[in-house]
């Protein structure tokens, strides 16, 4: 029998991740005083319905928008500004989103403020709009490359870094004591239960080194809707992501490409 518990717990299996998030958000804090950027841009009403921007010099060539992990439940966008060195290297803008987390919001609102945070950034960028999310993130950037629902203006490409694709089998964890799923919500929003909108560019990207759980999640993913899968060598749950923050980096480079 499957412990799902242990399947999806990454962060006992990397070597100093209990110090990651305070990293991060010193990392990030830092990017902001020394770069600036146009914080806290509300689009919707709720407490977490903010967004940072951040700019290139000169006019962006569009507009990259990151949605952050934390199984739901956990962190925010002011742990992940220092990511913009990445995009703006390469003359793109950066809008990193927070959205209201569970137990407040169930995940059906957390899709539908994502597409939100999508549609007020992309009013302040002009160009093509491109989506990468991680974990959480991930299984939310995927759901706006579903055919269920609108699709934001000019989204043309989609990556998932070690996203959460079919959600059934967190029905039987502790974590869904917060997230309260339930069967028909865990159906209704597994992308990898989903058709993809025809037409966007979509890559699955995963650490080769990460649980065999979020292997397999991503492997769903580019089965059911037929587009690329990478694993990054050398790299566990939380080093994939950082990789979106480096500007000479093989996923930057996936998410930004013509």
């Amino acid at each position: 029998m499957i412990d799902w518990d242990d399947a999806f717990d990454n962060s006992s299996y990397v070597p100093g991740s209990d110090g990651l998030a305070a990293a991060w958000g010193a990392a990030a804090a830092a990017w902001r005083d020394s770069r600036g950027g146009t914080l806290d841009i509300a689009y919707g009403v709720g407490a977490r319905n903010r967004l940072d921007l951040f700019r290139p010099e000169g006019v962006a060539k569009g507009l990259v928008v990151f949605v952050h992990g934390g199984y739901w439940h956990k962190l925010d966008k002011s742990f992940w500004s220092h990511f913009a060195a990445g995009p703006l290297s390469r003359g793109w803008a950066l809008a990193v989103p927070s959205y209201t987390l569970a137990p407040e919001a169930r995940l059906g609102q957390m899709v539908e403020e994502v597409r939100a945070s999508i549609e007020e950034a992309a009013r302040h960028v002009a160009g093509p709009v491109r989506l990468a999310g991680h974990s959480a993130g991930g299984h939310l950037v995927a759901r706006m490359a579903c055919a269920d629902g609108p699709q934001p203006d000019r989204l043309d490409r989609v990556i998932s870094i070690s996203g959460i694709h079919d959600l059934r089998p967190l029905l039987g964890t502790r974590m869904n004591e917060v997230l309260h799923l339930d069967a028909a919500e865990a159906e209704a929003e597994s992308p990898a239960l989903l058709s993809r909108r025809a037409g966007l560019s979509v890559t699955c990207w995963v650490g080769a080194d990460e649980r065999p759980e979020l292997v397999r999640q991503t492997r769903l993913l580019s089965e059911a809707w037929g587009v690329p899968n990478v694993f990054a060598a050398g790299h566990e749950h939380f080093s994939v992501v950082a990789e979106l923050g480096r500007p000479g980096s093989a996923l930057l480079s996936e998410l930004l490409k013509d």
